[in-house]
Order: structure tokens, then C-alpha cells, then sequence
């Protein structure tokens, strides 16, 4: 279509005139508002409400926004929100693997028995991916929030303000603000020292630890156990024995071949969780080295994948799904009126399999 040159002088001001009418139609949404400030959805929502929780200042700044952008509450979706199911909010590192869907699969179920329902989201291993979850749930006004931090989570400002804001929250297997919230972990120090300990009884002397950064708490507990068990039998700790970094197969794996090409390699490895477990299987094979023959392996997994394999794989297992089940009921408990912080342990089972159990001892089928 040819444009005249009258029209190509009023065309600028027609296109402004329909990106203005449509903007009109658009409601503006607590996301704008929380988008112009830079601040939370639930920041805007409290300030809206004149929430005691946030200042004076920030609820002035939130309503003259809300005035100068015709911002008015959607009344439908508030009544939606009255109708709405209780929901549980649930925020896991990588909903894929084995561990966090039986994990899951707890809280849905004890979820379930109070009449709650549960919405998940998976972070990815990524602090922003977490925060933008977290942040999502404030929005959605579920009742309480179950998490298990990102690797990438060093700052917790998201978890603090939930604190503040007194949002019932419980930490699960990786944990920050300990004196704030409750949490549900694994006695992972005793696992790692005890299959440690089964490793050295097994003959094993140069005994690596293969583990995920050294900020989480987990990691540090299962290392710990790990460094224990070589003290108590005046064994050398080799600092180059010991590789903690991202928690990703490719690392991992990486990890476990630069241990084996040692001119003095490990005869054994301990492994941080499943992902890194298989790794290190994957890098002993590629080696072509035998397992346990060569290199024993033991690897904190309850995957029923650590069966499958040939030879099958020692584990350090999670009861992962009474894990999901503890922190959900510690949460109800939240939700009920119980303001008491609780430090639950839910204990590991070391099961011996043929990757370290060199003279055959004990070994479950």
C-alpha cells in the first residue's frame, strides 16, 4: 500500500495514538508497579494494604505510583483468590532428578491430607530463578513456602524479607537463616564418615571426595565426614584428593578424570550426590579402569538407577520422600500458630552394593 505525504507526516502521531489506546486497555497490574519501583510484588501488595510491615515512605511511593497509573484491584481476581484452594509453594533446584521428585512426592502427600494443595517450581540451580519463584508464590498468597536452596544462592535477601514478612517457611536438605526458619537435613556428616569408614575397611588408603560448592551447607557436613574418617585412621589428608565444585555431570566428570590421571591416582571416591556419582562411574569406565577392582565408588543416591547399572552402585540413600513428608509437616505446623523453629535430621542408610564392597561382604541385592 502507498503511503501520501500527508499521511507520512501524520503517521508517527496515528501510531502514537493506538499505542496509547491500547495501553488504556490494559489494567495496570501490581507487576508494573512493582517493575516501576523495583521492588516485590508483595512489597506493592503491603504498601497497598498500609501494611505495618513497610515504611511510610515506600506505601507513599506505592500509592501515588497506583494514582498516577490508574491502578485499580482486579475485584474478579480477588474473589477468585477467597475461592481459591489452600496452596503450599514449593521451590526445588532440579525437579528432574530422583531425589526432588520423591522429596516432592512427600510433601504432596502429607499436603494433601490437610486439604492443601501444592504448586512446585524448579530454580534451575539459579539464584534468580529461585528469587523470581519465591517472589511468585508471595504473589499468588500461598500459605506457606517449602525450599531447598540453588547452588548459585549466596545471598539470601529473598529468604530474609520472607522472614520478615512472617511467611511460614521450611528449608529442606540445602539450608540458610537457621535461627529463622526450620529446616529438615540429613545426617550427612555421619553418612560420608561412615562410607568413608566402609572404604578404608575395604582396603582403600587414597580416597577422594568429589562435592558440590563449598557455601552449601551440605556439602560442608558431607565433606567434614568425609575428613573425619581419614583422621581417625591417621590417614593423610590430600588436598588434591578432594575436588568441590558446580554440582553438573559434565564438572563432575571432569573432576573424576583429572583425580584418575593422578601419577599417584585415588583408589576410591566419595561422591556428593547423584548427579555426581554417576559422573565419576562414567569417568572410571572411560578410563577403563575396574570398579572396585581399581576404583571403588560410593556416591550419596537413593536413584533407583544406582540398581541398573553394572556393577551396581554403593549408595549413601536419602529417604527422600520421608524428607518431603517431615518438612510438610513442620510447615503445617507453621501455618497452624506453631512460631517454634525446628532443626529436624532425617537419618541416611549407607547400602552396600558391588562398587566398594571389594571382597564381595555384605553386599544387597
Amino acid at each position: 500500500m502507498r503511503i501520501s505525504p500527508k499521511m507520512r507526516i501524520f503517521a508517527p502521531t496515528l501510531i502514537n495514538y493506538f499505542i496509547m489506546a491500547n495501553d488504556k486497555k490494559r489494567r495496570t497490574s501490581l507487576k508494573d508497579l512493582a517493575q516501576e519501583l523495583g521492588v516485590s510484588i508483595a512489597t506493592v501488595s503491603r504498601a497497598l494494604r498500609s501494611s505495618p510491615e513497610i515504611g511510610k515512605e515506600m506505601q507513599q511511593r506505592v500509592k501515588e505510583l497506583a494514582k498516577r497509573l490508574n491502578y485499580r484491584p482486579n475485584p474478579f481476581a480477588q474473589s477468585l483468590r477467597r475461592e481459591a484452594p489452600k496452596m503450599i509453594g514449593v521451590v526445588v533446584p532440579n525437579l528432574v532428578t530422583h531425589y526432588y521428585a520423591a522429596v516432592l512426592d512427600g510433601i504432596e502427600a502429607e499436603a494433601r491430607k490437610a486439604g492443601y494443595s501444592v504448586i512446585s517450581a524448579n530454580s534451575h540451580e539459579n539464584v534468580e530463578d529461585e528469587a523470581h519463584a519465591i517472589d511468585n508464590f508471595i504473589g499468588m498468597h500461598v500459605e506457606g513456602i517449602i525450599a531447598c536452596l540453588a547452588q548459585t544462592t549466596t545471598d539470601y535477601h529473598h529468604y530474609q524479607e520472607i522472614a520478615d514478612m512472617g511467611i511460614p517457611l521450611v528449608f529442606f536438605g540445602r539450608t540458610c537463616l537457621t535461627d529463622r526458619f526450620s529446616c529438615v537435613t540429613a545426617n550427612g556428616d555421619e553418612a560420608a564418615q561412615l562410607a568413608t569408614q566402609h572404604l578404608i575397611d575395604t582396603g582403600s588408603r587414597r580416597i577422594a571426595f568429589i562435592g558440590g560448592p563449598n557455601h552449601l551447607d551440605m556439602v560442608r557436613r558431607r565433606k567434614h565426614g568425609y575428613l573425619e574418617a581419614l583422621r581417625d585412621n591417621h590417614l593423610p589428608v590430600d588436598r588434591e584428593l578432594v575436588k568441590c565444585g558446580s554440582i553438573d555431570f559434565d564438572v563432575a566428570m571432569q573432576a573424576a578424570l583429572e583425580l584418575l590421571d593422578l601419577p599417584q591416582r585415588p583408589d576410591a571416591i566419595v561422591a556428593f550426590n547423584d548427579i555426581i556419582t554417576f559422573a565419576a562411574f562414567a569417568a572410571i569406565k572411560q578410563r577403563g579402569l575396574d570398579i572396585p577392582g581399581d576404583v571403588a565408588l560410593i556416591g550419596f543416591t537413593d536413584d533407583p538407577h544406582a540398581t541398573y547399572v553394572t556393577p551396581r552402585l554403593s549408595a549413601i540413600a536419602d529417604q527422600s520422600r520421608l524428607m518431603g513428608e517431615t518438612a510438610c509437616q513442620l510447615l503445617l505446623r507453621n501455618i497452624g500458630g506453631d512460631q517454634k523453629i525446628y532443626h529436624k535430621i532425617v537419618p541416611q542408610q549407607l547400602v552396600i552394593r558391588e562398587t566398594s564392597a571389594r571382597s564381595g561382604e555384605n553386599v544387597k541385592k
